[in-house]
């Protein structure tokens, strides 16, 4: 891509740009709009350029494509990894302002823009219409990333996969011939862009366009009351918050716990069973960074809600110093769905200090952790050397909804895990980076030691979340387990994700480092076909 200030002064007075809004290296706002949540990866881009409608966008990349330009895409600015803010990139084409929340009456679904942030999503679905999508629990995560890379939240035990009730996309993307434009594409069958729609189902960001609106509607609704059009959630929950100190854990109570954990999940994660009606997620702080925390949730309109939880937390701390304790039994209230959702976004999945660095890493698991592993998760919890306010493992149920529908029906393709995992440091000081992430890095390749530092497909594991990005999985010197980073995190989906991009983004403008390559041309020089093969 040419750097020129040619072509950035093309850009800026090109016809399309009388009503954009640039912001250049001179804009006051420019510190503002070069870095996301992870103060790790600041940009330095010629310019951002905010989007306000899907005809800006369209203008934004057919100048960009036209100019020559790199360009990067945000939305909420929650992506883990440098995709969005390095050195390469030229043009941000920043999403945030595209915020839309409305009811599509022409296609009978929800329409939601891609800045639009979760919990704003929740509150104008719920008080509007009295239905939800099941979304993450970070309240400030944009839907524009969390969308195409699948979608997970407190509630998906129950109701699936956010990509699960995807009716619709919009792309802007660049076709073969340099035309920019663009397209709606549909889950309908005869859609004959389908193949557009189903990549946005797990492929994940900045892969094959520019993601303007999504449109919900879960399968199988139809008619013309927007409230039987989409999944409504609980009206009340039963909302458990335990909180242990170090000080009261031996390591064998916390072997036990995570055991005990696992084996809940193990037993009650098949699709329809009870316990697949109860979600939770059992937080792991090292020492230096607070308790050993247990969230969990349940509809409290279920019969006997109240035992369905006081169950789990019995088994799950069976065997510990606190098992039948009422620090664990008793910490339980009852709250309004979206007042116990905003509690939840807001604190628990909020990131409280603004200037934060920070290093993700994630796993599907099909079963527990083997005693080996608890061990080393323990031994990396309470290491001494580790001072981080921000070192963490979370462990979240997967199943029921979720693995009822198959691993090919979505770009998803993790549908038979019993866990996700997800471990995370988050530190201020660049200084302290290398030792930061090093924490991050020992504790995931103990823990897969057998495979060569990855969670690779097999009966213990079954690959890493796209939404979680790690470039570490790119690094032979990391991951020596011989599986290339793509089958961790799309397994047998690959290939055919490398179709959809080679027929929609032949040009593979929109890339970053861990995007999905397009297929190498044909002998005749064609790019894909006018339908992808599934």
């Amino acid at each position: 891509m040419t750097t020129t200030r040619q072509g950035l002064f093309a850009i800026m007075h090109s016809d399309s740009t009388d009503r954009a809004v640039i912001v250049t290296p001179d804009d006051p706002r420019y510190p503002d709009l070069t870095s996301g949540t992870n103060q790790r990866f600041v940009g330095k881009p010629e310019m951002i350029r905010l989007i306000t409608s899907t005809e800006d966008a369209v203008a934004a990349v057919r100048d960009a494509f036209a100019a020559g330009k790199r360009v990067s895409l945000r939305s909420g600015g929650h992506c883990v990894e440098d995709f969005v803010y390095n050195p390469e990139v030229e043009v941000v084409l920043d999403l945030s302002q595209l915020d839309e929340i409305a009811f599509d009456a022409d296609r009978q679904a929800f329409m939601v823009s891609s800045g639009a942030l979760l919990l704003n999503v929740y509150e104008r679905l719920y008080r509007h219409w009295g239905v939800t999508i099941p979304g993450g629990i970070c309240y400030s995560v944009g839907v524009g990333g969390h969308v195409c890379g699948g979608g997970y939240g407190m509630l998906s035990r129950t109701l699936g996969l956010t990509v699960d009730h995807l009716y619709a996309v919009e792309v802007v993307h660049v076709a073969a011939d340099g035309e920019v434009a663009a397209v709606v594409a549909t889950r309908e069958p005869d859609d004959p862009h389908r193949d557009l729609w189903w990549a946005h189902t797990g492929g994940g960001g900045g892969n094959f366009g520019v993601v303007t609106r999504y449109w919900f509607r879960t399968p199988g609704r139809g008619g013309t009351d927007p409230s039987k059009l989409l999944v409504a959630p609980p009206s009340r929950v039963l909302l458990g918050q335990c909180a242990v100190p170090w000080d009261q854990l031996t390591e064998a109570d916390f072997d036990r716990l995570v055991a005990n954990y696992g084996a809940w999940n193990e037993a009650n994660s098949r699709p329809g069973s009870r316990g697949a009606e109860l979600s939770s997620i059992l937080v792991l702080n090292h020492r230096a960074s607070g308790p050993v925390a247990l969230l969990s949730q349940v509809d409290a309109a279920l019969p006997d809600a109240a035992g369905l939880l006081r169950g789990f937390l019995s088994d799950v701390f069976e065997g510990t110093a606190l098992a039948g304790s009422p620090q664990v039994l008793d910490a339980v209230e009852e709250l309004a769905w979206l007042q116990a959702t905003r509690h939840v976004t807001t604190v628990i999945g909020n990131q409280p200090i603004p200037s934060v660095r920070g290093i993700t890493k994630s796993a599907y698991l099909r079963r527990g952790f083997t005693s080996d592993q608890r061990t080393a998760l323990y031994r990396n919890l309470t290491r001494p050397d580790t001072h981080s306010p921000g070192a963490i493992v979370m462990l979240m149920p997967f199943g029921g909804r979720i693995n009822a529908v198959g691993s090919d029906e979505t770009a998803s393709a993790q549908r038979d895990s019993v866990m996700k995992m997800r471990i995370e440091n988050w530190w201020v000081d660049p200084r302290t980076d290398d030792a930061n992430m090093a924490w991050g890095r020992d504790i995931f390749t103990q823990l897969f030691a057998r495979t060569g530092g990855a969670p690779v497909p097999d009966d213990s594991t079954d690959g890493c979340y796209v939404n979680y990005a790690d470039s570490d999985m790119l690094d032979p010197r990391l991951n020596r387990s011989g599986v290339p980073w793509s089958t961790l995190y799309y397994k047998d989906n690959y290939d055919r994700l490398r179709r959809v991009k080679t027929h929609w983004d032949p040009h593979n403008f929109f890339r970053h480092r861990m995007s999905i390559e397009p297929l190498p041309p044909s002998p005749g020089g064609q790019f894909g076909a006018s339908r992808i093969p599934s």
